[in-house]
């Protein structure tokens, strides 16, 4: 007979919303986690990472790297964000993983200067290659998120718990 534990990941709460709005807000770079098309085996990537003007999970990829490929075939994906911090366990620091759905931003989009102008904002040495014809913005609409915020602190959030409105 199977004895049923209780569920060790919470809902979220005011505190974890800001800890995980803080993460969005503050990461410039994110673990990308996609399906390859060929042999259907995960691939994972370090991206280029940001927010829309609307405060959504935004990144600019090549179509050279093997994961724009992967999304465009298969555009259901993974980010984790969050780094070790300089002491201490790397597992006790706080990590949000996000399920997301890619959706490429098209050259022609009438979206994509402002995109531009706002993802320069952030990552200014991006000017160099930004407008290169095989680069494209990926919005990386969540779907589902965990917080790891430490030892026995999990978290599910939702959508809405991630996407605050930008100042």
């Amino acid at each position: 007979m199977t004895q049923s534990r209780p569920d060790p990941v919470a809902a979220a709460d005011a505190e974890v919303r800001q800890l995980a709005q803080a993460l969005l807000r503050d990461c410039s770079h994110a673990a990308l986690a996609w399906t390859d098309p060929e042999t259907q085996t995960p691939g994972i990537s370090r991206i280029a990472y940001g927010l829309d003007p609307q405060g959504f999970p935004l990144t600019l990829i090549s179509a050279l790297a093997p994961h724009s490929a992967a999304l465009r075939a298969h555009p259901d994906c993974a980010l984790m964000l969050g780094d070790p911090g300089a002491k201490g366990d790397p597992l006790t620091h706080p990590r949000l993983m996000i399920r997301a759905h890619a959706r490429f931003v098209a050259a022609d989009d009438p979206a994509r200067a402002a995109l531009r102008a706002h993802w320069l904002k952030g990552h200014p040495k991006a000017a160099l290659y930004v407008d290169f014809a095989d680069f494209a913005f990926v919005r990386l609409q969540p779907l589902s998120a965990l917080l790891n915020a430490g030892f026995a602190k999990a978290y599910r959030l939702t959508p809405d718990d991630l996407c605050a409105p930008q100042p």
